[in-house]
């Protein structure tokens, strides 16, 4: 369950545009680089009243200096490195890292040891992002470890830290792109919607569903795909039929916007798009000479490309995209050739080129990258654009490859051969250009923790110096086990498959405890990457089962859709048939089987509980939902906006919601449960873990809630990962002792 919605509630908006910068400087075809001189500084235009639906414009706010030390900090040995973003000339890199006990912001050379850290604040970094002109790194970060964001900024030295957007405590900001100018970063921020202004402050189960939200049948098929609105400041119309009703209605005050700040503060903020109903809105990428933006919008499941004219607010284009990462594509030099990760028309995701015109129409869209049964997992291009990085997911692996894109005279921009990279570990998680013909990678897989690489004109990738080394990664004596790929067939045919993880010092067919673990999304994906809370389980003797049940990511667009409406019993089926596989093929033994799980994980696993009562010894639901109408009610709007199209309509599919939730065969339980949360999740609130937990107490069941301080839907913060994992670990070996 994940959310991209955001707040604002600063002074009005500016129609000022803020013009791009010119540079003299060339950059070979292929170069990862671009070099461009300041903005001159413009006065700010007169202020104008926000109009309806739209997310006020934020200004920047100085903040006192929160660098950190200059040294390392070294408390935690095995540490992780991610989400690199790279400076102009890529010597340098600025990144997240969790050395110090929470995900923070540093920077360093990509060779060198010497990093800093560049806000030493306590509330957990998210996103990291780099200015084109090297200027400014922007981040957001996560206020007391919730799931409300705000996007600030910091010079690369750690002095001049601002706020961007979201300085009220009750409102999220996203980061988008950067201008290629670097004088201005993207930023989304949402307006609450009146619906939600109780004393509590939830929408209630009985209020009517917002009527904007895609018409579904009693067994939730969708119907239609959710209309956008039009009017100033408006996306315009859309490529995709409304559902019945025509353009939503939208609630009083409700709405995301998406606007360009400059973090000098030199120039008003330029609005970009507003969305008066939407779960989500973000800036990809705008042409050079800022005529274009691309922007990803739309619900799970069904997220949408669009093209907009940024002086006339036009729309221009719309092409369905793939979910995963956001960062879905990016305009040629010349802003006609779009190049998209998308999955439309198609089982899995590939490399589209769409050519535009002057005016940002398309003329016409082609496959210019594709594999059979490999979803295009991340899309990257160099800076001057001509060339792209494509990391393929095969299988839950992940392959490199580099093309040249280039343009005949007279036709459409084109790819030449691809050039695999071989990788020192399973899993791409991040890739961004850093200069003439270097990468930065971020990388993960079953025997490290998270950790980032850069490559220069197709060498070897290198590991950076201050990411933690593999031997670092678990203390000695007891070595990562590296999972097998097992696979299955669910009792209605579908192949399933997923991830097993052997105890280690088990003869080969001996019966061991064994723990079905259960991954969000549900459009997540299980990848063979270290996961320390398995680490702590195969370290007591448990063995681990981490499948893909129907609905998850990685298998192409129909097994995503194979749970949708009353497809969500046959993904319950699939828990239970993932166990019966794990007996006969583990070996595990059938006596001692627990099943455990996170976010939409966690749902299946109060849901398994409850459905296959006589299947699991035990289970551990973390963040879990037990009523999906509760969960509509309590959850983030934008949230609860994008789950309707994957669970169902709220009030058109009352009773199948009912009938899938946990707490509606509650009087079924009987296995033992542990529920954790984290206290500031308002994304899956806290109180669908408590309702569990006390009505099977009240029934005599044996359960019990660990709730995590300072965190939100993620466990960010170290000290309360290792509780999480322990007290997992003893409530695991306590219940499936012999």
């Amino acid at each position: 369950m994940t959310g991209e919605a955001t707040t604002g509630t600063a002074p009005g908006v500016s129609d000022a545009r803020i013009p791009p910068r010119v540079s003299d400087t060339r950059t070979p075809p292929g170069a990862f680089d671009t070099r461009t001189p300041p903005l001159p500084a413009q006065e700010p235009a007169p202020p104008e009243p926000p109009e309806p639906h739209r997310a006020a414009a934020p200004a920047p706010v100085p903040l006192p200096e929160a660098e950190g030390p200059r040294d390392a900090v070294t408390r935690l040995r095995a540490h992780a490195c991610w989400y690199p973003s790279a400076d102009p000339d890529g010597t340098e890199a600025a990144f997240i890292c969790d050395r110090g006990g929470v995900p923070q912001l540093w920077a360093g050379p990509v060779d060198g040891e010497g990093v800093r850290l560049l806000d030493s604040s306590p509330d957990p970094v998210k996103e990291v992002s780099w200015s084109p002109d090297g200027r400014w790194i922007a981040y957001t970060t996560a206020p007391g470890g919730g799931e409300h964001s705000r996007v600030l900024c910091v010079r690369p030295d750690g002095t001049g830290r601002r706020l961007l957007a979201g300085a009220d405590p009750d409102t999220s900001a996203y980061l988008g792109c950067w201008a290629r100018d670097g004088s201005a970063v993207a930023v989304t921020l949402a307006a609450p919607g009146a619906s939600r202004a109780r004393r509590d402050g939830l929408r209630q189960p009985s209020d009517p569903a917002p009527a904007h939200w895609t018409a579904r049948d009693g067994r939730a098929t969708l119907l239609g795909t959710t209309a956008y609105a039009t009017g100033p400041g408006g996306l315009g119309t859309t490529a995709h039929a409304p559902g019945p009703g025509g353009t939503p209605a939208a609630r009083t005050g409700a709405g995301l916007s998406a606007y360009l700040i400059d973090p000098d503060g030199l120039a008003s903020p330029v609005l970009l798009a507003t969305e008066p109903d939407a779960p989500t809105l973000r800036v990809c990428d705008l042409t050079a000479d800022g005529r274009l933006a691309l922007l990803r919008r739309g619900p799970r499941g069904r997220r949408e490309a669009v093209v907009r004219r940024v002086v006339d607010t036009a729309t221009t284009f719309t092409l369905p995209v793939a979910d995963g990462d956001q960062w879905i594509g990016r305009f040629s030099p010349d802003g006609r050739t779009l190049w998209l990760r998308s999955d439309a028309g198609r089982e899995y995701a590939a490399l589209f080129a769409v050519a535009l015109d002057a005016d940002g129409t398309a003329l016409g869209t082609r496959v210019v990258a594709e594999r059979a049964d490999s979803d295009l997992d991340l899309l990257t291009l160099a800076h001057d654009g001509r060339t792209a990085v494509l990391a393929w997911n095969v299988r839950g692996a992940s392959e490199l490859d580099v093309v040249e894109t280039s343009a005949r005279p007279g036709a459409p921009d084109t790819t030449g051969p691809p050039r695999p990279v071989p990788l020192p570990h399973e899993v791409v998680t991040r890739i961004t250009a850093a200069g003439a013909g270097r990468l930065l990678l971020a990388l993960s897989g079953s025997q490290r923790r998270p950790g980032v690489w850069w490559a220069h004109e197709g060498v070897s990738l290198l590991r950076t110096p201050w990411s933690a080394r593999d031997e670092d990664t678990v203390p000695p004596g007891r070595p990562p086990v590296r999972p097998v790929l097992s696979r299955l067939t669910a009792r209605d045919g579908l192949p399933l498959g997923g991830w097993y993880y052997r105890a280690p010092g088990r003869a080969p067919q001996e019966p061991a405890p064994c723990v079905v673990h259960l991954h969000g999304g549900p459009e997540d994906q299980e990848r063979p990457v270290f996961d320390p809370l398995y680490h702590e389980l195969l370290g007591r003797g448990l063995d681990v089962f981490a499948p893909d049940v129907r609905g998850s990511g990685g298998h192409g667009r129909s097994f995503v859709d194979a749970d949708l409406g009353t497809g969500r019993f046959a993904a319950l089926d699939d828990v239970a048939d993932c166990a019966a596989h794990a007996v006969t093929a583990g070996p595990a033994d059938p006596t001692r089987l627990a099943v455990m799980g996170r976010s939409y994980g966690g749902y299946l696993t109060f849901a398994s509980l409850v459905w296959h009562p006589e299947l699991f010894r035990t289970g551990v639901a973390v963040c879990g939902m037990s009523d999906l109408l509760t969960f509509f009610a309590g959850t983030e709007p934008w949230i609860a906006e994008s789950a309707a199209h994957k669970y169902g309509h709220p009030e058109r599919d009352r009773e199948l919601l009912r009938t899938l939730s946990p707490m509606s065969r509650i009087d079924a339980l009987r296995a033992p449960l542990l529920a954790v949360h984290g206290e500031h999740d308002t994304n899956v609130p806290p109180g669908e873990s408590e309702q569990f937990v006390r009505a099977a107490r009240e029934r005599g069941v044996p359960a019990e809630l660990l709730v995590l301080r300072d965190e939100g839907h993620d466990f960010l913060r170290a000290e309360n990962r290792r509780l999480f994992r322990r007290a997992a670990g003893d409530w695991m070996e306590r219940h499936l002792r012999p």
